[in-house]
C-alpha cells in the first residue's frame, strides 16, 4: 500500500480535501492502487457536510467560523460539521472494491477498533462509540473514557471504490468548543461542548508526530507500506475538484453556498 505523508504543497485546505476526492476516483478507475494519506492541516477549518449547506442557518454558521479565523469547507464524506486546527491529523485510506457499499459497516468497525487501539497504546482509555452531544455524531467515533470525542470517521463510496477518512484531534479543544457551539447553534443541531476532547488533553505532551508514528505502525502491522509522493495526475484532478469543497459568499446580502 502506498503511503503519502504531508500536505499537497501549499494549495490550501480545500485542495487537501480534494486530494482525497481525487484519489478515490482514481483508485476506483484502476489508475492507482490502494493508498493511505496522512497529513496535518496548515490552517484551522470548519468542514461541513453536504446537507448542512441546505440548512437555513448555514450562512450564519460560515460567518461565525470566519469571525473565529476558521475557513469553511464542504467535504465529500458524510456527516455533520467538524472543526480542527493544525494540531490535528487527517488520515485518508482509499481502495478498489467492486461491492464497496457492502463493506461499509465492517470498515467502520475495523477502523474504529484500529484507532482505539492506537490511542490505548499511548495510555488513553479509548473506546469506540458516540458520546452524548458530540459533534458529527457516529456510532464508531473513538472517545476517551466514554466522555469526550477524540477521533471522528467517515466514508465516501463510489463505483468500485471507497474512501475512509479519520480525523484525530490532537489539540486545540479549548478553541474548538466555543466555535462548534456557535456553528451548531446557527444550524439548530444538538451539541454539547463538553463532548469535545483532544489527545494531548488526555496525555499532556503527546504530539501529532507521535500519534502519526503509532498510526503508521498499526497499518504496517497489516500491510506492507511503500512511501510515495502524490503524482501529477492526482494533483491536477484535485485542483479541478477543489472549488467543490469551498463555501463562499454568493450574494451581496451574505448568503452562502458551495462554489
Amino acid at each position: 500500500m502506498r503511503v503519502y505523508r504531508g500536505g499537497s504543497g501549499g494549495g490550501g485546505e480545500a485542495l487537501e480535501l480534494a486530494v482525497a476526492h481525487a484519489l478515490v476516483r482514481r483508485v476506483a478507475a484502476g489508475e492507482v492502487g490502494e493508498a493511505l494519506r496522512i497529513y496535518r492541516p496548515s490552517a484551522p477549518v470548519v468542514v461541513f457536510g453536504r446537507r448542512d449547506t441546505r440548512l437555513p442557518g448555514f450562512g450564519a454558521a460560515v460567518e461565525a467560523a470566519r469571525s473565529a479565523g476558521f475557513e469553511s469547507l464542504v467535504r465529500a464524506v458524510g456527516g455533520r460539521p467538524v472543526a480542527y486546527t493544525p494540531d490535528a491529523l487527517v488520515i485518508d485510506h482509499v481502495n478498489y472494491e467492486q461491492l464497496a457499499p457492502d463493506g461499509m459497516e465492517t470498515r467502520f468497525k475495523e477502523f474504529g477498533t484500529l484507532y482505539a487501539d492506537v490511542l490505548r497504546d499511548v495510555g488513553i482509555d479509548a473506546r469506540v462509540g458516540a458520546v452524548p452531544g458530540e459533534y458529527c455524531p457516529g456510532a464508531h467515533s473513538v472517545n476517551a473514557r466514554g466522555v469526550v470525542k477524540l477521533v471522528g470517521t467517515g466514508q465516501r463510496i463510489v463505483r468500485n471504490g471507497w474512501l475512509f477518512s479519520a480525523l484525530v484531534v490532537v489539540g486545540g479543544d479549548e478553541v474548538l468548543r466555543p466555535l462548534l457551539t456557535e456553528v451548531y447553534r446557527h444550524l439548530d443541531l444538538p451539541f454539547d461542548a463538553a463532548s469535545v476532547g483532544s489527545v494531548s488533553t488526555e496525555v499532556p505532551g503527546l504530539t501529532a508526530e507521535a500519534v502519526e508514528r503509532r498510526v503508521l505502525a498499526a497499518y504496517a502491522a497489516q500491510s506492507d507500506l511503500e512511501p510515495a509522493d502524490l503524482d501529477t495526475a492526482t494533483l491536477e484532478l484535485a485542483s479541478s475538484l477543489a472549488a467543490d469543497h469551498r463555501a463562499e459568499v454568493t450574494s451581496a446580502d451574505g448568503e452562502y453556498s458551495r462554489s
